[in-house]
């Protein structure tokens, strides 16, 4: 098992994103490989040294390069903020869809079988026949299961509300990169 050097460039609202982002994407390409995958997928997290950065007045590159002299796969990764996420500035950061539909709604009670294991097995309208679907789940799968009452609406759509996020005209993520030595 030895260990490479590694450069990577990633985008997020912060460091621990634009981390995890670029961690996603090397678990993605090269697979987790058992840890030694000899990206950043391999490391055991990352430290922030911007502010070291900016105080050295270093060229970036040349920053990098003595850092990546100096670490050792068992300290993680290092991440140099190289551009300033601009955040939400909106007073208000999310908006509502109200969804109105016309007509009585019919809510009624439910038997639902289910599993741990499978999720929902069905929905019935008397308890005997839920427990009959869920003994017969169990006594083939060996798997446990429950029945649950449930209140079901009839006709209609239970959604009532869809709020989504409201993005600033100036928001954007920050640029990170991030540097070190990953096992593989």
């Amino acid at each position: 098992m030895g260990s490479q050097s590694f450069t990577v460039n990633s985008r997020g609202k912060s460091a621990k994103e634009a981390y995890q982002n670029a961690v996603d994407n090397a678990e993605a390409e090269y697979g987790h490989q058992q840890g030694y995958s000899g990206a950043i997928n391999s490391t055991p997290g990352f430290r922030d040294v911007t502010k070291e950065y900016k105080a050295s007045r270093r060229d970036l590159n040349k920053y990098i390069s003595e850092r990546i002299d100096q670490l050792t796969k068992f300290q993680g990764a290092e991440c140099i903020c190289i551009r300033e996420p601009k955040t939400n500035s909106n007073k208000i950061k999310s908006q509502v869809e109200h969804i109105v539909e016309k007509g009585t709604k019919k809510w009624v009670l439910k038997y639902v079988a289910q599993s741990h294991y499978k999720g929902k097995l069905g929905s019935f309208d008397t308890k005997g026949d839920a427990v009959k679907a869920a003994r017969k789940y169990t006594e083939e799968t060996g798997n446990s299961s429950y029945v649950e009452m449930q209140k079901i609406l009839e006709n209609g759509n239970t959604i009532t509300a869809k709020i989504t996020y409201k993005k600033s005209s100036n928001e954007s993520s920050g640029e990170y990169i991030f540097y070190g030595w990953a096992s593989c």
